[in-house]
């Protein structure tokens, strides 16, 4: 199948079937595809968890909703923004990308300058409210590279996030939880969303076209 047939085969799936696993190349591939996604001034403000342990899957699925797909699934990914931007942050991926091309140039260092004096003054909330809209382009990358391998995943926000925060412990790494999204296979006799019509507004009522 082509992107397209494929974007129109997948769907939030409701129902995992828990006995069958995803195999670790298309996880590899998918989360591959995330940290390859683009994000403001490629600073990558955020991270993947991948939840396979039972336990900790346990506890996090009461304070989701009881959404059965958290314990179901084969692998939890989970969405962590950096909770600020710093000088630290900033400097690591500018000389991360000095060192990776092996030069850099006036332009470049005026430009890591000026998100220095942009981002750090900035309230921690601001900062991480626009981190967290980057991780949110990783969620789309990583629904449509899950599509493409034929793999389950449902987006989900409806979880407690402080409380999976601390499950996570994700505070000790400057972290915050934005999105979980599970990945598995659809249980097709048991998901009630399954066989029902993608709906979505027509082309002339969603693009507009300026020319």
């Amino acid at each position: 199948m082509d992107l397209i047939q494929k974007l129109k085969w997948r769907y939030a799936a409701k129902k995992m079937a828990a006995q069958k696993a995803v195999p670790q190349e298309k996880v590899d591939r998918i989360l591959e595809a995330v940290r390859l996604a683009p994000t403001s001034s490629g600073l990558q403000p955020f991270e993947i968890i991948v939840v396979t342990n039972p336990e900790v899957r346990a506890k996090i699925r009461p304070i989701a909703w009881n959404q059965s797909q958290i314990t179901d699934c084969s692998h939890l990914l989970v969405f962590a923004a950096w909770d600020n931007y710093t000088a630290d942050r900033i400097n690591m991926m500018f000389d991360l990308t000095n060192q990776e091309r092996g030069s850099t140039n006036e332009g470049w260092e005026n430009y890591r300058k000026m998100l220095l004096d942009t981002y750090p003054p900035r309230s921690a909330e601001q900062n991480f409210q626009h981190a967290a809209r980057q991780a949110y382009i990783g969620l789309g990358v990583a629904l449509v590279a899950a599509a493409f391998e034929e793999v389950d995943s449902t987006p989900m926000e409806g979880f407690d996030n402080k409380a999976l925060d601390d499950i996570l412990n994700l505070s000790a790494k400057g972290l915050k939880s934005v999105a979980i999204m599970p990945l598995g296979y659809r249980e097709t006799d048991k998901d009630w969303l399954v066989d029902l019509k993608k709906v979505r507004k027509p082309r002339d009522q969603f693009v507009t076209e300026v020319k």
